[in-house]
């Protein structure tokens, strides 16, 4: 069989349930019971229990004996470190993300995305002694966040089942969020004002390779009282600049 230099189209079941595992980890950001994980995730307990035995042995999911539960194993942190230093697409936003904080006056991000979501591999914090504070490996939630607003415009899937509500302002309607991000789409960057956390306000744009393929995303959040939606507005512009400078320097 000729080799194409792509995945193969076919994935193996086992290995995507075992992401669905590392997923569900992620996203609680605490530790999880086995029964809690097939709930997530949707798989049976029984193989669940076999598939966190194998992330355990593998060190990618930690069990705790004092609770019996699960959380994600300190060799995500190493792969992940491993990851993000080959990453040249962090060292070349990089300048971007400082400009784009001196302008705004608040924190930069810089995510690249996934299936489900987008995750952090960067960010300059905002100069202000009070800031929104982003964190290296953190997944964005697509239909409360800026950025994930960003990847389901150029592509992102949502997961199966509801949509949770962060605060009293996300977005848990299905076809309503369908309209937003068509706007997204048509406007070319998305804004989440207090819907993942109520004092947190953020806009986003999208970074394309020439086939406009979403290959990373920008974003500016602040404190809500500071960060105002005309302040939101004003940083629209320098984010799109800089977004294109970085597609063209990619």
């Amino acid at each position: 069989m000729a080799r194409t230099g792509r995945p193969a189209a076919r994935q193996v079941g086992s290995v995507q349930r075992a992401i669905d595992v590392l997923d569900a980890l992620a996203e609680a950001g605490t530790e999880l019971g086995t029964n809690e994980i097939a709930r997530r995730t949707g798989i049976n307990v029984s193989t669940i229990s076999r598939l966190l035995s194998t992330l355990t042995s593998a060190g990618l999911v930690q069990h705790v004996p004092s609770t019996g539960r699960y959380r994600l194993g300190i060799r995500i942190m190493q792969l992940a470190n491993a990851a993000r230093d080959s990453l040249d697409v962090r060292q070349l936003a990089r300048p971007f993300l400082e400009e784009l904080s001196a302008l705004t006056g608040e924190t930069t991000t810089l995510s690249l995305p996934a299936v489900h979501d987008l995750v952090t591999i960067d960010f300059v914090p905002s100069a202000h002694s009070v800031r929104s504070v982003a964190q290296i490996g953190r997944n964005s939630v697509a239909h409360a966040t800026a950025v994930g607003k960003v990847l389901l415009a150029w592509g992102g899937q949502l997961p199966e089942g509801e949509l949770p509500a962060y605060t009293e302002r996300t977005i848990t309607d299905r076809e309503a969020l369908a309209r937003e991000i068509e706007q997204v789409r048509r406007r070319g960057w998305a804004q989440a004002i207090g819907e993942r956390e109520d004092e947190l306000n953020a806009v986003g744009v999208p970074v394309l390779d020439r086939t406009g393929t979403l290959v990373a995303a920008l974003g500016v959040q602040g404190p809500a009282s500071r960060f105002t939606p005309r302040a939101m507005r004003a940083a629209i512009d320098p984010l799109v600049e800089r977004a294109k400078a970085l597609a063209a320097a990619l």
